[in-house]
């Protein structure tokens, strides 16, 4: 005889025990991610929304636009305003050479402090998490000296010229170490002994075998490298006076600053513009990101 087993519409107290404990497993986890996404998203969609107002002025701005219009960003990149796309290609320049430079260099530190043992290793990374935790504008006062001083000897690369304020910048390029050594701790150290035993040496093991395990802790910082100097602020208002050598984040500063009523409208279409680059490296380098630890190290 064969067991038979029937099936009849699930009934609502056999249907309370599932549904609470999915809610206690994921269920809230999906409701602190809509909370979370909805607080990340009301200021960008403020922005967005002053940048449509034709009247760009705070009392007419509200989070969903009445009239929409491009007169913001028209009379932004018109110039109008001031020379919004050389402030524009200022900070591409200035975000690019930075962040690849930092990025670079907090590798090749990262590889040492992680794959090397050498006197003053420890301090050496105790004195890195030490200077990472003073704000930069400790030092603001010094930088300025000290750029002028050089400037006098060096004029390409003093005060009021964007070598100068690269070479400022330049100056956190060991910023990204720790979080760089951590994911080097987790490549398997076979990778290094076995190109050790092909031959390899220490700049092609690095170049060679560790970098493609590497991609998404390099896209990572990159990302994080170049948001950090698009959105610097201080020491540029410092070292930049010349309207045609500012970046976005001093020029539109001083489009709010002039006049912060009615000038919202056009500084939120500079925010929105400003967006852009960012948005276009995320989209570019997500694929890298979500990667595994030794993605294109080891092939199977």
């Amino acid at each position: 005889m064969s067991n038979q087993t029937s099936t009849g519409p699930v009934t609502t107290k056999e249907l309370k025990p599932f549904t609470a404990h999915w809610f206690k497993e994921v269920g809230w986890r999906h409701i602190v991610g809509i909370l979370a996404l909805i607080f990340a998203a009301f200021p960008i969609l403020y922005v967005i929304s002053a940048s449509l107002n034709p009247l760009g002025s705070v009392s007419t701005t509200s989070l969903i636009p009445k009239q929409i219009s491009f007169d913001n960003y028209t009379e932004l990149l018109s110039g109008k305003r001031g020379p919004f796309l050389r402030w524009y290609l200022n900070t591409v320049i200035v975000c690019t050479v930075v962040a690849v430079i930092q990025v670079f260099t907090s590798l090749l530190a990262a590889y040492a402090f992680s794959r090397f043992r050498f006197k003053g290793r420890r301090g050496g990374m105790l004195a890195l998490l030490l200077i990472m935790m003073f704000p930069a504008i400790l030092s603001m006062i010094a930088i300025y000296i000290m750029i002028s001083q050089i400037g006098e000897a060096v004029p390409a690369v003093g005060l009021n010229t964007l070598t100068g304020y690269v070479l400022v910048l330049l100056g956190g390029s060991l910023g990204q170490v720790w979080l760089i050594k951590g994911f080097f701790d987790t490549v398997p150290k076979e990778l290094d002994e076995a190109a050790t035993l092909d031959g390899c040496t220490h700049w092609q093991t690095f170049y060679i075998i560790l970098l493609p395990a590497m991609k998404p802790i390099i896209a990572t910082t990159l990302l994080l490298s170049f948001v950090g100097v698009i959105s610097e602020f201080l020491l540029g208002s410092l070292l930049l006076k010349d309207d045609n050598l500012k970046t976005l984040a001093i020029g539109l500063y001083g489009l709010l600053s002039g006049d912060k009523s009615n000038n919202l409208g056009v500084f939120a279409a500079g925010a929105v513009m400003t967006m852009v680059p960012v948005i276009a490296l995320f989209q570019y380098l997500q694929r890298y990101i979500v990667g595994g630890s030794t993605a294109g190290a080891v092939k199977g």
